[in-house]
């Protein structure tokens, strides 16, 4: 199969990955487990995996944190529709990414009142996008942040109404943790939450 054709299969994947959570009936952490073990058979055989070729036959899947129940939230999307586009930087080479802040979402962590701008690609495809880094950046998680929703590319969590589905449990690094080979936007200083968000993936611990 050709590359191009590689990496379709690998976003059809991704999306069908995506779409079975939102309609998986169980109830958490058995949901969440079941979507780990799909996540991570396709990142050890898909010829589009961020994980190098020469490193899947030891892999062993992804480093995650235990599922932490509160930090699965919804939020009510505040618009923004006066923001100014904004171009998001990448890991590496390549040109700044083209996005518009649509709006923000407001929650609590622990007792901290906490927000996220919500941003849309301002390209063909369209998307949210939700990125952030938090207190375990550069430590337990990748210093560029991770990824809640990036829907341009199937990771899409669902939406209820004006509400966005925010459950930390899913979020996940960039490629570009994997493989330097990658470019990827990076989370803007607006979402630099100083709060650590112990959810979803995380840096492999030391040995």
């Amino acid at each position: 199969m050709s590359e191009h054709l590689d990496l379709a299969d690998w976003r059809r994947r991704v999306s069908a990955m995506y779409d079975a959570l939102r309609h998986d009936p169980r109830a958490e952490p058995a949901r969440l487990l079941g979507f780990r073990a799909a996540k991570d058979r396709l990142f050890a055989s898909n010829p589009s995996s961020p994980v190098p070729q020469a490193e899947r036959r030891d892999f062993r899947g992804l480093a995650y944190w235990r599922h932490a129940p509160q930090l699965a939230l919804r939020a009510r999307l505040e618009p923004d529709p006066e923001a100014p586009p904004l171009d998001v930087p990448r890991s590496s080479v390549g040109p700044a990414m083209p996005y518009a802040r649509i709006g923000w979402v407001t929650f609590t962590v622990g007792e901290e009142p906490t927000r996220l701008a919500v941003y849309w690609l301002n390209e063909y495809t369209g998307g949210i996008f939700i990125p952030f880094r938090d207190g375990t950046s550069g430590t337990e998680t990748y210093g560029g942040g991770r990824y809640l929703w990036d829907s341009g590319k199937g990771a899409d969590l669902g939406s209820e109404g004006e509400e966005l589905v925010i459950d930390f449990n899913y979020a996940y690094h960039p490629s570009c943790v994997y493989d330097p080979a990658w470019s990827c936007p990076l989370a803007p200083p607006e979402n630099w939450l100083s709060v650590p968000i112990r959810a979803g993936e995380r840096l492999a611990p030391a040995p």
